[in-house]
């Protein structure tokens, strides 16, 4: 059968399809991780508190979509990628999903009592699905980068050699810290579009002050790591990109400084951590001067920069085998069949313009500031 794309055009597409889902789960539920990773800082008394939830509760199921499907690309465009990683991450994808599960509940039963101390203890719980998850995403993208320790045999079957203490190490640390950071940023700048001006208001501009600082300086530490650590990883033999999906049909090496390598080839990719850094930059200065509007935008191009920076700087590895380099997984070794990318593909063409529309019409419907004379008047509210 014919198709209207060949093989090796649909499985760049497909990467750069993920990059996209990625991108705008962190865009989307990144500002709910925010916002929920601030919740006992900036809010302290009961109605601030609720007038905080509600910027983020009647969104924040239909911006977790984005991270289901995430999950579900992985799984349909790229089996290899999803078996390993989701049984060599096993523990680590636990402890986000035990952390993600507290949102739901921390928002239906926190009012379910008027106890000021029951209504406390959801606020903790809520602060570690918010916290929790943004750190270990970050956790897991070092990892990814310095190499993860599994290696296929010759029937293709994963073994994976490390255990859930070893995914911290000090760079992995720092990634999950800069993800932090990142995540605290956005949520910030949200909060200054979604709350009455007041005490709330000025409480996450001081957050998203320091958050946006450290956003610099992490991502130029992540940056410096990456440049004179021991990391990186190189193809040794040319590649067919349209050739069958077998992981060891590759040859690979790792090669300290490798992740830099496609900056000199394609300069055009330096458009990526430039806009990490200035998105940040722009954070920072309209969070400082009250336009709330640029601070958003800013903590946006932020995110969008410092992620594609990390694929882009990959490219063409997905998950690199720090134990044995030849099972390294990569964009033309690791994908579905021809047919598959392409049905998906189709799909994905009718239903992504949907839920964007939908989205944009949700937000539009719900726009507006959260004040505290609403939470004070509507018991319904959360």
């Amino acid at each position: 059968m014919d198709f209207p794309f060949d093989y090796a055009g649909l499985r760049l597409i497909w990467w750069g399809l993920m990059g996209v889902l990625l991108i705008g789960f962190a865009l989307t539920d990144g500002w709910d991780l925010g916002v929920a990773a601030m919740l006992p800082f900036v809010a302290r008394t009961d109605v601030e508190r609720r007038m905080v939830i509600n910027t983020v509760g009647p969104t924040w199921e239909g911006n977790q979509v984005w991270f289901i499907l995430g999950g579900g690309a992985i799984f349909a465009a790229w089996p290899f990628v999803y078996a390993v990683s989701f049984s060599g991450f096993y523990l680590a994808m636990f402890v986000v999903l035990a952390a993600l599960i507290l949102r739901p509940v921390g928002f239906k039963y926190r009012s379910k009592k008027p106890d000021a101390a029951w209504r406390a203890r959801w606020d903790w719980a809520l602060f570690i699905g918010g916290f929790v998850p943004a750190l270990v995403f970050g956790v897991a993208v070092g990892n990814v980068l310095q190499g993860v320790p599994f290696w296929l045999n010759s029937d293709l079957r994963a073994f994976y050699d490390g255990h859930f203490l070893g995914l911290f190490t000090p760079f992995t640390l720092l990634c999950g810290l800069l993800s932090v950071a990142m995540i605290v940023l956005h949520g910030a700048a949200f909060l200054s579009i979604k709350v009455e001006r007041g005490p709330v208001h000025d409480r996450a501009r001081a957050f998203g002050t320091v958050a946006a600082v450290l956003s610099l300086l992490l991502f130029a530490a992540g940056w410096a790591f990456v440049a004179y650590g021991d990391m990186g990883f190189q193809l040794t033999s040319a590649v067919d990109p349209a050739g069958p999906s077998n992981p060891l049909r590759s040859g690979t090496v790792a090669a300290a400084g490798a992740w830099l390598a496609n900056y000199q080839t394609y300069p055009w990719m330096m458009i990526a951590p430039a806009l990490g850094f200035g998105g940040a930059a722009l954070a920072l200065l309209g969070i400082r001067a009250g336009w709330e509007v640029p601070a958003f935008a800013g903590s946006s191009l932020s995110t969008l920069g410092i992620i594609s920076t990390v694929g882009l700087s990959m490219f063409p590895f997905i998950l690199p085998s720090s134990v044995d380099p030849a099972s390294s997984l990569t964009v033309w070794n690791a994908s579905s069949s021809h047919r598959t990318l392409f049905i998906m593909l189709v799909v994905t063409v009718v239903f992504l313009p949907l839920i964007l529309a939908y989205t944009a019409w949700v937000y539009r419907v719900l726009w507006g500031r959260v004040t505290s004379r609403d939470v004070a008047e509507n018991p319904h509210f959360y």
